[in-house]
C-alpha cells in the first residue's frame, strides 16, 4: 500500500507492523515431553528440561515442526528445508535458562501473504517471516501477600511466532489483518486461538511519518489479547506520538504496555523499557540443537493432508452455489461456520436464504447470549428444516422467526410441530383464496376503482384487507399474484 492511497491521520501516515505470538496446539511442550494443557496448579507442569536445570538437554517435538509447515503452506510461503535454532539472552525472572530458544537469521517459514477486506477495500499485508520458539513462563502478581510468584508451566510451550512487515496504514487494517491471522490458524488447526488463555497474542509496532518521508521511529505495544484493545492501543499510540512531534519531541524506540481503563475507559500507552535491538539479545545458534532439515517428502505429506483453506472455500461458494462474495466470506469466516453452512444448505439446497439467516438471526442470537455458534440452540439441520418451510411457502419470514424464537427457547426441536401450535400454516389453496378475494373486491369495490384509477396504495389496501381476513394465515406472494391478475 504507498502514501498516496493511504489515510492520513492529522497530516501523518500511519505505519503498522505486527508480531503475533500463536501457541501450538501440541500436547507437549517443543524442546520436552510436558503437558501444555492449560491452568494447572503453579509448576506442576515443568520438567527438568523445562526448569533448565544442568545435564538436561531439548529435544524437537516434531508435532511443532509440521504445524509450522502447514502454516507456511497456507500462505504461500518458502519452507526452509534447512533452518537454525538460536539463543536470544536476556534476562527476566520467568525466564530460567537467561536465554529463549528461538530462531534468528534462518527461519523455518519465510515470506507469505495475508489477504483480508476492510470494508469494500481489498488489501494485502506481506510476512517477513514465522518462526519456531519457545514461550517463557509467567510472573503472578496476585495473591501473593505483596510478592511476586513465578509459574514455569507456560515455559516451553511451543510458539509460532509470525512477523508482518509494515504494510498496514490504520487501526482498522492491523485489527483485520489479526483477525484474519486468528481465524486462519484455527482453521488450520495448529492453534486453539483461546486469547483470554495467552494462546494468540499481539504486539504492535507503530510509528508515524509525513508522506513521502523514511519511517519514523517505532515504539512496541506488548501482549495484545483482544482484537478491541488492539486497535483501541494502536490509536492512542497514534496520537500520543503525533502529539509529542508536533510539540516539538522525537520519539524515542521503546517498548510500551497499553492500559485500557486510563482516562474513563479511553485508555493509554506507556513507556515500559527502552527497545531493544538484535544485537542487544547476542543471537548465537544454540550448541544442543542440530539444524531442523525437513524433508521434500514430509512438506509433500503435510501438503496433501491440508484443509481446503477459507479463500478458496469462499471462491466455490460463489461459483457453485451462487452466492455474493460478502456472504461467502460471512459464512468462511471460521471452519465451524463453514461447516454449519454446508450442513444447513445440504439440508434445504437454499444456500442464499441459509447465508441470510446465518448473518441475521442466527448471528444476532448468539450475540445477544454471548454464545458461539457450536453453543447454538439451533443447529444446522433444524435451521434447514425452518428455511425449507419458507422456501416452499409454508410459513412466512416473520411467521418463520416467531419459529425460530420457540427453537431457540427450547420448545421444540420440530419445526413442523410449531409452525401448526403457534398458528402459523400459510394459507396457500389457490381456490379458497380464488373464493376469498372474489368476496372482497365485491364487498370493496371504491378501493378497485381507484386502484384501476392509478391509486397504487388502493392495491395495498386491499392486499391488508385480505391478509386481514385470513388472519395473517395468506401467503402474500399468492394474495398479490391473484388480485393483480383479478384486477387486470
Amino acid at each position: 500500500m504507498n502514501a498516496t492511497a493511504s489515510q492520513l491521520i492529522r497530516g501523518y501516515e500511519v505505519v503498522i507492523g505486527l508480531e503475533t505470538h500463536a501457541q501450538l496446539s501440541t500436547a507437549s511442550k517443543i524442546f520436552s515431553g510436558s503437558s501444555t494443557q492449560f491452568g494447572a496448579a503453579p509448576n506442576t507442569q515443568a520438567s527438568p528440561v523445562d526448569l533448565a536445570l544442568p545435564g538436561t538437554l531439548p529435544v524437537m517435538n516434531r508435532g511443532a515442526v509440521e504445524r509450522a509447515i502447514r502454516f507456511g503452506l497456507a500462505v504461500g510461503a518458502k519452507v526452509a528445508q534447512h533452518s537454525i535454532f538460536a539463543r536470544k539472552n536476556y534476562f527476566y525472572p520467568d525466564l530460567p535458562k537467561g536465554y529463549q530458544i528461538s530462531q534468528y537469521e534462518t527461519p523455518v517459514v519465510q515470506g507469505g501473504v495475508i489477504e483480508f477486506v476492510v470494508g469494500d477495500t481489498a488489501h494485502k499485508v506481506h510476512l517477513t517471516r514465522a518462526h519456531l520458539e519457545e514461550d517463557a513462563g509467567k510472573s503472578l502478581h496476585e495473591d501473593y501477600a505483596g510478592q511476586t510468584g513465578i509459574d514455569l508451566n507456560r515455559a516451553g510451550t511451543p510458539l509460532l511466532e509470525i512477523v508482518s512487515e509494515p504494510d498496514m496504514r490504520s487501526s482498522a487494517e492491523a485489527a483485520e489483518y489479526a483477525k484474519t491471522l486468528h481465524a486462519l490458524v484455527v482453521w488450520l488447526d495448529i492453534c486453539d486461538g483461546n486469547m483470554q488463555e495467552g494462546s494468540f497474542r499481539c504486539d504492535a509496532n507503530v510509528s508515524v511519518r509525513k508522506p513521502g518521508m523514511p519511517y519514523g521511529t517505532r515504539r512496541e505495544i506488548k501482549n495484545l489479547n483482544s482484537f478491541k484493545f488492539l486497535q483501541q492501543a494502536i490509536d492512542c499510540e497514534i496520537q500520543w506520538q503525533i502529539d509529542l512531534i508536533e510539540d516539538g519531541g522525537e520519539v524515542q524506540q521503546a517498548t510500551v504496555l497499553f492500559n485500557p481503563t486510563a482516562h474513563g475507559g479511553r485508555g493509554e500507552t506507556r513507556a515500559m523499557r527502552s527497545k531493544e535491538d538484535a544485537h542487544d539479545y547476542r543471537y548465537f545458534p544454540d550448541p544442543d540443537l542440530p539444524p531442523l532439515v525437513i524433508a521434500t517428502d514430509w512438506i509433500e505429506r503435510v501438503r496433501a493432508a491440508m484443509p481446503e483453506l477459507p479463500q478458496a472455500m469462499a471462491v466455490r461458494f460463489q461459483r457453485e452455489l451462487g452466492l455474493p462474495a460478502y456472504d461467502a466470506l460471512a459464512v468462511t469466516q471460521s471452519k465451524a461456520h463453514a461447516a454449519y453452512f454446508e450442513a444447513a444448505t445440504k439440508g434445504c439446497q437454499a444456500p442464499k436464504l441459509v447465508a441470510n439467516w446465518m448473518m441475521g438471526e442466527l448471528a444476532r442470537r448468539l450475540n445477544a447470549d454471548s454464545r458461539s455458534l457450536d453453543q447454538s440452540p439451533v443447529g444446522p439441520a433444524t435451521l434447514a428444516a425452518l428455511i425449507a418451510r419458507i422456501a416452499d411457502s409454508t410459513v412466512s419470514n416473520n411467521g418463520a422467526r416467531q419459529v425460530f424464537d420457540a427453537l431457540w427457547q427450547g420448545e421444540s426441536t420440530d419445526v413442523d410441530a410449531l409452525i401448526d401450535a403457534k398458528g402459523l400454516r400459510q394459507q396457500n389453496d389457490t381456490g379458497e383464496l380464488d373464493r376469498l378475494l372474489d368476496e372482497l373486491l365485491a364487498a370493496n369495490t371504491k378501493s378497485v376503482d381507484e386502484y384501476r384509477a392509478g391509486k397504487e396504495k388502493a392495491f395495498n389496501a386491499l392486499v391488508g384487507q385480505a391478509m386481514k381476513a385470513t388472519q395473517g394465515k395468506a401467503n402474500p406472494a399468492r394474495v398479490t399474484e391473484l388480485l393483480r391478475k383479478k384486477l387486470g
